[in-house]
């Protein structure tokens, strides 16, 4: 028996945020970080709360990647004071931080149901679906933890494109490129279904009909909410069907070299995707039919499987072009020597992270490190490869 879960309720379009300013609380929590109170963002929430003599604290040190250091803060924070009502307003380190010290809370003070605070989360970027997961990424050192429960899923999830039509191109790039990564991986995991397929299909088309005019012109209102609403169905397929060993990978790039996630799984995707598709042989898999299937959505070339395969690897090195996305690993800046020197530790990781089992096809250490030495180099697709 399988399961499809629908939670949190979701609010979107222009001015969702009206919906948080109804809310009935007597004692709320904002978590955000520095730049959503420098934009003037978190005061437009406060600003609600004063005028109804609403009791409140903010909560702004979150930074990017938030480690378990993080964590502990905010429990004590949220233990002070215990809020009926958490609002998490920023990217995806915001939301799951917020959502972190929701889960540590409950093991360390386990309470029903009935009392738990109601938890809102507000995304400022179009990428992790954080909004709509039971998923939060932790970091412990070099090593990026998944935690996996549906006591972190939001209640109410607001997405108000508004809200995103300030964020610059080189994070619109990297976000976006995680809403694709999303979609792949729940698309061709073992645990997808009928109900999963479906979102991914739709997020697919949508980011490459709207995330190169959202790059190119981020105050074009109507591209931004496609966006936005593609992010949070991406993480509606991921949190039923879970993800693949691109995260898993991405998850130890980012954590031993700190290239911000979305950038990571950018640059791992396309060899994932053509390692899944067995491209370097019989181009037969699972995966590859699914990939070729994409590849007719998106009118592409796709009379074989393996011309489906092909198109959509180009599509997405394209997309990454158009981006002005760098290519290969070793564009980040990231020394030859160390990074070879690393790869056995960051296989490792990604062996032992929380995405791989559910991968299409299962990898070995040495599969792993193909992967990463092919995506140092920027392996090109597509080229006297589609026969």
């Amino acid at each position: 028996m399988s399961e499809f879960q629908l939670q949190p309720r979701i609010h979107f379009g222009p001015q969702a945020l009206n919906t948080l300013y109804d809310l009935p609380t007597s004692s709320a929590l904002l978590v955000t970080d520095k730049a959503m109170v420098k934009l003037g963002l978190a005061a437009r929430i406060t600003q609600s709360w004063q005028q109804r003599g609403i009791a409140f604290q903010v909560w702004d040190d979150v930074v990017a990647d938030p480690d378990i250091a993080t964590v502990v803060c905010g429990m004590k924070i949220m233990d002070e004071q215990q809020p009926d009502l958490v609002v998490a307003l920023g990217g995806g380190s915001v939301i799951d931080a917020a959502k972190a010290v929701i889960y540590t809370l409950a093991q360390a003070r386990p309470e029903p149901m009935a009392s738990r605070s109601r938890f809102v989360a507000i995304p400022t970027t179009s990428g992790t679906g954080s909004e709509v997961t039971a998923f939060s990424v932790v970091k412990s050192r070099a090593e990026k933890l998944v935690l996996v429960d549906p006591l972190m899923l939001p209640d109410i999830a607001i997405l108000d494109p508004s809200l995103v039509t300030s964020v610059p191109a080189s994070i619109t790039a990297d976000t976006g490129m995680d809403v694709l990564c999303h979609a792949l991986e729940a698309y061709v995991s073992l645990r997808a279904s009928d109900f999963t397929d479906a979102l991914a299909e739709k997020v697919v088309q949508q980011v490459f009909n709207y995330l190169p005019t959202c790059w190119r012109q981020g105050s074009d209102l109507q591209a931004r909410e496609k966006m936005h609403s593609a992010s949070c169905m991406a993480g509606m397929a991921f949190t039923n069907a879970s993800l693949g060993i691109t995260h898993s990978l991405a998850h130890a790039l980012g954590g031993v070299f700190r290239i911000p996630h979305g950038r990571a799984n950018a640059l791992l995707m396309a060899d994932v995707v053509a390692w899944n598709a067995d491209y370097s042989g019989q181009c037969d898999t699972r995966a590859a039919r699914k990939y070729a299937h994409l590849a007719h959505l998106l009118t592409l070339p796709a009379r074989t499987t393996r011309e489906g395969v092909t198109s959509l690897l180009v599509s997405i090195q394209t997309l990454k072009a158009e981006m002005e996305m760098p290519v290969g690993i070793r564009e980040c800046g990231i020394d030859a020597a160390d990074f070879a020197s690393k790869t056995a530790e960051m296989v490792g990781q990604a062996l032992r992270d929380s995405c791989t089992p559910t991968n299409p096809e299962q990898p070995d250490a040495q599969a792993m490190a193909n992967i990463y030495r092919q995506a140092w180099a920027g392996q090109r697709y597509g080229c006297g490869q589609d026969h």
